[in-house]
């Protein structure tokens, strides 16, 4: 398996540790509660260095990503950040990534760790506009500082201020202690807790790892792992790949039509099929859930009516550790879609009683 710069430190940390995406990574240390309630509450670090990132660059850079993908990077200003997904033939999801806007003609894209190779595989036989491509998925690392508390810590060592930079922005500077002035601090967390990711070069980990945690010391700070984040997210409602979205899933099925830009003239992989969705309406679609009844719904329960007729599927579920309750997201059909429509979800063939609302589930 493969190592980030903080493998050895979770293990010696004691870190629950499992194999994702070919990396060695920490699922939990204290317990997925305890940690889900420090980053509502306070301040959690997680390596999430295994995520790949992918520099696209030159003259031909936007003209490649504005055909690659559903969203529209024309409209991206340098320091600003974009959610957006990379579109295949069939206007399923090859990859939800985020799109940095670096410098003039030079594009960073975050993608899911999981999914790099197959990314860069996509890419590198979609270039036809020859734009220059480089993947640096092993020479970058990154860790998200989240948490209410997140910006107290990390402004402890940078001189640049953090309040100056907006939900999707990014600023460049330097870390106290880590002799790097290229790191790249942005704000587009995945918790809903607030906070701030960091990418540098891997080499400079530990040093930057100790400064935080010497920095947040006064706050509580923990580190936290991958099970943490999943709940995090959750409760948020925000998307997973391979969870919610996968390749034969669109962005209008997923309710993204809001990173799905028709700008007119910009003919991007599999419009037509996206616009005819958007006009014509799907066959199901993504939908939040919360329990009535005691239960956990998980990925791949059956959703059905009051027939016992199945309307869908779970795609993620838990138990909400703010909420108290089972909470999900699921594919359904769309005439079972509406907020406030009864549905029930099949627990060891026992039909529970859920709800269809709209996230986030989270209450603190």
């Amino acid at each position: 398996m493969k190592k980030t710069p903080f493998t050895d430190i979770h293990i010696e940390l004691g870190a629950k540790m499992h194999e994702f995406a070919g990396y060695n990574m920490p699922i939990e240390y204290s317990g997925i509660i305890d940690e889900h309630m420090t980053v509502c509450t306070g301040v959690g670090v997680f390596d999430v260095s295994h995520m790949g990132e992918i520099w696209v660059k030159g003259p031909r850079a936007e003209a490649f990503l504005r055909r690659m993908m559903s969203n529209d990077v024309a409209s991206l200003e340098i320091g600003k950040a974009q959610y957006s997904a990379i579109i295949n033939d069939q206007g399923g999801i090859v990859d939800d990534i985020i799109v940095y806007h670096y410098e003039p003609e030079k594009y960073m894209l975050v993608v899911n760790a999981s999914n790099i190779e197959k990314d860069w595989k996509w890419f590198t036989e979609h270039n036809d506009e020859f734009a220059d491509l480089e993947n640096a998925s092993d020479k970058i690392a990154q860790l998200a500082i989240q948490g209410p508390k997140a910006l107290a810590t990390l402004q402890k060592l940078t001189k640049i201020d953090l309040t100056k930079i907006p939900y999707y922005s990014f600023a460049i500077g330097s870390l106290t202690g880590s002799g790097l002035d290229n790191v790249i601090i942005s704000n587009t967390g995945y918790t809903g807790a607030g906070g701030f990711e960091i990418y540098f070069y891997p080499q400079y980990g530990v040093d930057i790892w100790n400064a935080l945690f010497e920095a947040g010391k006064e706050f509580g700070i923990k580190p936290i792992g991958l099970g943490a984040r999943d709940t995090l997210r959750l409760e948020m409602g925000f998307c997973l790949y391979g969870n919610d979205l996968d390749d034969t899933t669109t962005s209008i099925e997923a309710g993204l039509g809001w990173i799905t830009k028709f700008t007119e003239g910009r003919n991007f992989t599999a419009r037509a099929i996206l616009e005819g969705q958007k006009a014509n309406g799907v066959s199901r679609k993504l939908c939040g859930f919360h329990m009535l009844e005691k239960g956990i719904p998980r990925h791949g329960y059956d959703i059905v009516n009051d027939k016992n007729e199945k309307i869908g599927i779970v795609t993620s579920g838990t138990m909400s550790p703010t909420a108290k309750i089972g909470v999900g997201l699921g594919y359904i059909k769309p005439e079972y879609a509406a907020l406030g429509t009864p549905v029930f979800i099949k627990v060891r063939d026992k039909n529970l009683k859920a709800e269809v609302v709209k996230p986030p589930f989270r209450k603190l």
